[in-house]
């Protein structure tokens, strides 16, 4: 072997190594906390080729993923993660935090989304216009709704009165004035506690959209689902505002390109459809009953459920300015879905 060659590739290998040593350390390492599973469908479907299609714009940051409640299971706690630097980014349920996001309550009022593309527009709009206060120590990735949560008990129900006394776990304040409006007796957990809490018959049932049914195992321990169109759940990817002021510009410019209307089209088509496949699942399966209730029945629930909104709106001059916000976004959307 050529003597000179065989100093010249070395020479080249050791300055490649030595770039990449030095590439690898100029990189900004986010931490990414997910209290849910890794097999959980937006951290397959949204989370994940978010942070893949940031490195694809720009080799300055890696995103160092934390599923499973690596960094801490608590899902209330998540977002006080963020903010002490435990985590730089945090997959966030708002309403698992009672009394810190209360603007965003506005979106969880019963009976006025019919689909997840409609109530994650409006979340959208809403984080990307600063219409909500709740969020100034933190840069939005993506804030988001799901579609309406019906409920899914181990009795059956065929109609709302079959709801009257049984103990149905909600999510949040607002989730828990609806089960009451349809005579439910309402328990407040994180979606993490659900089948064990089914399963020990501490509650009878339990609100839930399809996304999560069958990833945290609600499947297990319900057989009757009736689809009667509720309340949504506001979801939000949060990272910490000053960690992200400081990151190089490339890497600001990446986030934000990938974020807002290209996270909100992957958000939505991916879950949309998701949804749809098991909910497709779920009707195939004859150990469970499937009930969609007739219109005469929803138009009754929305009677039932006008009070929840009236007693929200009445609450503070500032509900009365998120409610007016929040109908006037959604009759844009509905109207551009039109056209």
């Amino acid at each position: 072997m050529d003597r000179r060659w065989f100093l010249t590739t070395a020479t080249a290998m050791s300055a490649a190594a030595i770039f990449d040593a030095r590439r690898a350390q100029a990189q900004d390492h986010l931490k990414w906390a997910v209290f849910t599973p890794d097999h959980e469908v937006t951290f397959r479907t949204v989370m994940k080729p978010y942070a893949e299609a940031v490195q694809r714009d720009t080799s300055a940051v890696m995103f160092d993923f934390f599923p499973n409640g690596a960094l801490g299971r608590n899902p209330g706690q998540q977002p006080q993660m963020v903010i002490d630097g435990v985590a730089d980014i945090a997959w966030c349920i708002p309403s698992y935090t009672p009394g810190r996001f209360p603007d965003t309550e506005v979106l969880e009022l019963p009976g006025m989304f019919t689909n997840l593309r409609e109530s994650s527009a409006v979340a959208m709009h809403f984080a990307q216009n600063n219409v909500l206060r709740d969020y100034g120590d933190f840069y939005v990735i993506g804030l988001f709704g799901t579609a309406p949560y019906s409920i899914h008990t181990n009795f059956p129900v065929n109609s709302i009165a079959d709801l009257k006394g049984k103990t149905i776990r909600a999510s949040s304040a607002t989730e828990s004035a609806t089960l009451r409006a349809l005579g439910a007796v309402p328990i407040g957990m994180p979606v993490t506690e659900i089948p064990e809490a089914i399963s020990r018959r501490t509650i009878s049932g339990t609100t839930s959209h399809m996304s999560p049914f069958f990833d945290f195992g609600l499947d297990r321990v319900t057989n009757n689902h009736f689809f009667l169109p509720l309340g949504i759940v506001p979801v939000v990817i949060l990272m910490n505002k000053k960690k992200f002021d400081a990151l190089p510009e490339s890497v600001r410019v990446a986030m934000q390109k990938n974020a807002g209307e290209a996270i909100l089209k992957r958000w939505s088509d991916s879950i949309t459809s998701f949804n749809e496949e098991m909910l497709n699942r779920l009707k195939s399966d004859p150990k469970h009953k499937v009930v969609f209730p007739s219109q005469v029945e929803i138009d009754e629930s929305q009677k039932l459920l006008t009070p929840v909104r009236d007693a929200w709106v009445a609450a503070s001059p500032r509900h009365k300015e998120l409610k007016a916000s929040l109908d006037s976004e959604l009759a844009k959307v509905r109207g551009a879905s039109k056209t």
